[in-house]
């Protein structure tokens, strides 16, 4: 079974484009959905992200999100911390869910494949794009914040012209080229590859 990495930078619609892929059935890791999940259930990380963010990262049982969003988005050395925290638990965990699937391969979606440098443990990676005013535009949407807070989290990820040179597939998803026909093209090569071999 082959391991496909797909990501893009917030906005860009990694998660539709995920959908996509899951309707034609090939199965869907989350590690962003995943790692939330495992921040509050995962008690060895609980206490390392107590430690690092103090007693108000937690409200009670339940990952205070919006503190933590807070300084890691004002400050890139926490967000680094919390990375090397969360990954190598992501990682475990995503292994264990790959142990599960019969598919010919899986998809592991996350925002930062490449600045974690888990793709280096995947097959093959997708990379989904988009015009920046149409990722602002989304974010703002979908997350009622400002085009401030957008660029600044946009500032801590990587630009897609880094990303570019990384991902083994593109997809643009400018809302004019059809996305769920690239989705296909990819499918069917990955599928056709993985056959022939």
């Amino acid at each position: 079974m082959k391991k496909v990495g797909l990501t893009g930078g917030i906005g860009s619609g990694k998660t539709t484009t995920s959908l996509i892929f899951n309707q034609l059935e090939v199965p869907i890791y989350n590690a962003d959905f995943r790692a939330k999940v495992l921040m509050t259930e995962n008690l060895l990380l609980k206490d390392s992200i107590r430690a690092l963010f103090g007693p108000k990262s937690f409200d009670g049982i339940q990952l205070n999100r919006q503190y933590i969003a807070s300084k890691v988005f004002s400050e890139q050395s926490l967000l680094l911390q919390l990375n090397e925290l969360v990954h190598p638990i992501v990682q475990v965990d995503f292994e264990e869910w790959c142990s599960l699937q019969d598919a010919i391969y899986v998809i592991k979606e996350a925002a930062i494949i490449f600045e974690s440098r888990s793709f280096e443990s995947l097959d093959s990676t997708i990379l989904v794009q988009a015009p920046e005013e149409l990722k602002i535009k989304r974010v703002m949407a979908r997350d009622a914040i400002s085009k401030l807070s957008v660029k600044a989290r946009m500032k801590m990820q990587w630009s897609d012209e880094k990303k570019r040179s990384y991902a083994d597939f593109i997809i643009m998803n400018d809302e004019k080229e059809s996305l769920l026909a690239q989705v296909i093209k990819i499918h069917e090569f990955l599928i056709k590859d993985i056959q022939s071999q």
